[in-house]
């Protein structure tokens, strides 16, 4: 009892000491528990023949059979490759780029052109999905976009860029690059920033060029926080981006634009015959993938790097 009474004594104090602090997490908390917690309990619908009218508990177990209905329908090997193909066709692109442009504005001497490239290359983050399709649209139209106009002045006839299945995975994942680049490296740079400059100062009296330093000194300084960001990433990887193949689909590059989200939105809400426990099923089999991704990246970077969020 006096153990007890001595804890509950010390939790008091610590938070007499730091109430601060506690109510600064307090929202953060309740975040997770209200949207990320709480939702659980609706992964039984995935198990169940859920009717709005009935509940969760009043519905009909079904077990895992909307998990092997999905297994064994057509679109399953579609719907998958283009989830993985755009998925990791956009880490293995756009992973390395706000590295690439941290290393390069942190040798960059000249303030005022540093803050241009910054603001440049930061400004299209804050533009919304909405009006960054309408954008890429409005550029690659095949009959009044600007770059079929150019092409045409020069005497090539023009493709159809948004409505060719091949040309899809490049602008969906180039465009994302474009938007995200510039915002992305900001960690990168605060990392930089935190790497001690007598080893840039060593580097220069034993005669090192600059991409000796990056390569030897930036690097590595940086390599933990990459390693957390790219294990971070994995668990995101089939979290592709709803909205925005939502907004470029259209009936012409269906065949590489759809992905498990599109589809679960189609089938659970878009379409005539609503299924809930269907779609259920499907972002359940997405959520424990990405879990299992995340499970083993991490273990291998521990194991690699001793690097790990674990």
């Amino acid at each position: 009892m006096k153990v007890k009474e001595g804890l509950l004594t010390r939790l008091a104090r610590n938070f007499k000491d730091r109430w601060q602090l506690y109510l600064l997490i307090l929202l953060p908390v309740l975040y997770l528990i209200v949207f990320k917690y709480v939702p659980m309990y609706g992964a039984l619908i995935a198990f169940k023949n859920y009717v709005p009218t009935k509940g969760i508990w009043g519905s009909e177990w079904v077990g895992f059979k909307y998990f092997i209905r999905f297994f064994n329908s057509y679109d399953f090997i579609r719907v998958m490759k283009n989830t993985l193909v755009l998925s990791f066709y956009s880490l293995a692109a756009g992973f390395p780029f706000p590295i690439l442009l941290a290393l390069c504005l942190n040798f960059v001497q000249n303030q005022f052109f540093k803050k241009t490239v910054q603001m440049i290359t930061y400004a299209p983050h804050f533009i919304s999905v909405v009006v960054m399709v309408g954008i890429i649209l409005q550029i690659l139209d095949p009959r009044v976009g600007l770059v079929s106009t150019l092409l045409r002045a020069i005497g090539i006839e023009p493709a159809n860029w948004i409505g060719d299945p091949a040309w899809f995975s490049h602008i969906f994942v180039w465009s994302g690059i474009w938007q995200n680049v510039g915002f992305s490296c900001i960690v990168y740079l605060a990392a930089l920033a935190a790497i001690d400059p007598s080893l840039h100062e060593a580097a220069v009296v034993d005669g090192a060029s600059k991409l000796r330093r990056m390569w030897h000194i930036d690097l590595p300084g940086i390599m933990p926080v990459a390693t957390i960001l790219l294990i971070m990433s994995t668990g995101h990887v089939l979290d592709i981006g709803f909205e925005k193949i939502l907004l470029m689909q259209n009936p012409l590059n269906m065949s590489a634009s759809e992905v498990i989200d599109t589809f679960v939105y189609k089938v659970g809400l878009a379409s005539t015959a609503i299924n809930y426990s269907y779609s259920s099923a499907i972002g359940l089999f997405k959520s424990v993938i990405s879990l299992i991704l995340l499970v083993l990246v991490n273990r291998f970077a521990k194991k690699v790097g001793q690097t790990s969020l674990w």
